[in-house]
């Protein structure tokens, strides 16, 4: 029989047009007022603390809706945003410099929706507000860092081969190794250079009786260091940033040196510094023990060691030569030994394993040192208007080496909290240069409420336009179109909600206002083929088929050839060209469906297989 569909067919479709409203509704909810509790420096959030905010808010009369405590994160919600901004000052100001306390908007979605999946549309930038910021990598302390690190090898490197030195130093020229003789010069050029791979360029620069080799970092090789730096911080930010809780952000790279990096619903700058100012490094030294740290103190130290503030007070003195940095640690993990006394499990890589077993097999019963280093802007300039960095460098932690070790050790001697702060770090991995932010911009939540208030008002006043068109033009056939098009939009915010990644932004309004329009032109394709089998003399079922049948290739034609287009402007675009991209793409396969597979469904199942005299088309 002409235009009837089989029974799993019209419960296919009823099922995703019901898939795609359940993944759409958590997006009617709106979202909360709520301000972020975090611990800092080591502190940790717990029940305790929660029980304490809660209190001190029924104290000032602030009513809570909802306390939540995860992953080590307080999200206490509010009725409004001017308890919000009360909460913050008060919650801050009774917990001190431990905790870190930002403003939030959490998604107001029920609990039994939340526990089946419903989330809501994560929104950009431009429409939820936030902060952006531009940072720049020094370059020129990445080389510096990869200087030290040659200095290591070449020690190392000569040691291992017997030949004598009695220096080794970096320059402006760059790795000056300085000798007795003209023939150690000689030997030493001649092996460095088989060790090199092409990474350095030797060359003898002796002046006199001033037998020196002078080592410089080849052009490739820069050009590697530098483009290696901006990745790996790139991948580290990211990390950092999703540990430490900011849903949806944005880290990508802009040219040679610089890293943008969005951070959307976050409306308290000092809270958005202070995630990206955890831009810290991580190397192992071992303790010097054979200098007095009193002497130390008073300036009689050896030239390899030098002294260290440690976090929990005091000073100790430390040998110079890394042992291995935080760039090869992969994993980190706070757990307790047999004792219950807290750890971090630490796993590196193949290299950092055969660093750390040959550095650390003449070294058992010693004490090591974790050094922390932290970069922060001093609020001056260098002569090149780049922001002046001040280092900032603590032990964090000192242990005993209790057996060789190899890809796998544990960190002792910290507090549970401690622990806890120094695998988040470890983990989300170690900048192997400093950034400082050149450029910062706050967008706030009223600028973005108003865009999406004016994309709302493009969307109405464009589909109301094409309803009435649709309504008057087609008429009964028309009331169908009109029907698949809201069941369209409805599934386009749902498909958004159910891919973790998407984020809607601006020109995704933009692009899902463009699917308002594509969405009826396969309904006005389809329309007016049947009309021309009706004029044609066909009857009313053969040209409703006809009209389904027929226009189908000009509709998935037209439809694929945009949907190639998309996906270009998706693989090569960033930003907002992506966001635009995505949600014309879902758009157009939701549009085809509900288009030609919607419609043909409500019109068999109104008009199929019944002898009709006449059709409202």
């Amino acid at each position: 029989m002409l235009n009837k569909y089989p029974m799993w067919k019209n419960l296919m479709v009823i099922v995703i047009l019901a898939i795609g409203a359940f993944y759409a509704l958590p997006n009617l909810f709106g979202e909360d007022n709520a301000v972020q509790v975090v611990g800092t420096r080591g502190t940790t959030v717990t029940e305790t603390t929660q029980r304490q905010v809660n209190d001190l808010l029924a104290s000032k009369g602030i009513q809570v809706k909802r306390s939540e405590l995860e992953n080590s994160q307080l999200l206490v919600r509010v009725n409004s945003g001017e308890e919000q901004l009360l909460a913050k000052e008060a919650i801050a100001q009774a917990l001190g410099d431990g905790y870190s306390v930002a403003l939030n908007l959490a998604p107001a979605v029920p609990k039994w929706l939340e526990d089946v999946g419903g989330s809501p549309m994560k929104l950009g930038l431009d429409l939820r507000g936030g902060v952006h910021f531009l940072m720049e990598v020094d370059m020129s302390e990445a080389i510096r860092k990869m200087e030290e690190a040659k200095i290591a090898d070449f020690r190392s490197q000569l040691r291992e081969e017997r030949i004598r030195y009695s220096g080794v130093k970096v320059t402006p020229k760059g790795i000056e190794i300085h000798f007795r003789d003209a023939d150690s010069v000689a030997q030493a050029e001649a092996f460095l250079k088989t060790r090199a791979n092409n990474e350095m360029v030797f060359a003898d620069a002796s002046e006199g009786e001033n037998f020196k080799l002078l080592a410089t970092m080849s052009e490739p090789y820069l050009k590697q260091i530098k483009e290696d730096a901006l990745t790996q911080n790139i991948t580290t930010i990211r990390n950092r940033v999703n540990e430490l809780g900011v849903a949806e952000p944005v880290v990508q790279r802009q040219g040679a040196e610089r890293i943008i990096v969005e951070l959307p619903g976050v409306q308290d700058t000092a809270r958005a510094k202070e995630i990206l100012g955890a831009t810290a490094s991580i190397e192992f030294h071992m303790v010097d023990q054979k200098t007095d740290l009193q002497n130390a103190k008073a300036g009689r130290l050896p030239a390899t060691s030098e002294v260290y503030k440690r976090r929990e007070g005091g000073e100790v003195v430390l040998n110079k030569d890394v042992m291995l940095t935080g760039d090869h640690i992969t994993g980190a993990q706070p757990s307790f030994d047999q004792y219950s006394r807290p750890q971090v499990s630490i796993n590196l890589d193949a290299k950092g394993g055969n660093i750390f077993s040959n550095v650390t097999k003449d070294n058992i019963g010693k004490p090591m040192a974790t050094l922390f280093i932290e970069y922060k802007d001093s609020g001056q300039r260098n002569p090149d208007g780049t922001v002046k960095m001040s280092k900032v460098e603590e032990v964090i932690s000192v242990a005993t080496i209790q057996a060789r070790l190899g890809r796998n050790f544990v960190i002792t001697g910290l507090t549970h909290s401690e622990s806890q702060n120094l695998a988040l770090l470890l983990r989300a991995g170690a900048l192997i240069a400093p950034v400082s932010i050149v450029e910062e911009r706050t967008i706030g939540p009223s600028l973005g409420a108003e865009n999406i208030q004016n994309g709302l008002q493009a969307m109405i006043w464009g589909m109301a336009v094409v309803l009435l068109f649709m309504m008057v033009y087609y008429r009964a056939f028309g009331f169908i179109a009109n029907l698949a098009l809201s069941f369209n939009l409805i599934m386009v915010v749902g498909v958004m909600s159910m891919i973790p990644g998407a984020v809607l932004t601006l020109p995704g309004i933009a692009g899902m206002v463009l699917t308002v329009g594509m969405a009826v032109d396969g309904n006005v394709l389809i329309y007016e083929r049947i009309r021309e089998e009706l004029r044609a003399g066909r009857s009313i079922q053969q040209a409703i088929h006809e009209g389904y049948a027929n226009a189908f290739s000009t509709i998935a034609d037209a439809n694929i050839t945009t949907f190639i287009t998309a996906l270009i402007l998706f693989a090569v675009g960033t930003g907002a060209i992506k966001g635009f991209a995505v949600t014309l793409m879902i758009g157009i396969l939701t549009s085809m469906f509900t288009a030609i597979v919607g419609t043909r469904a409500v019109v068999n199942a109104l008009w199929g297989g019944k002898r009709l005299k006449k059709l409202s088309i």
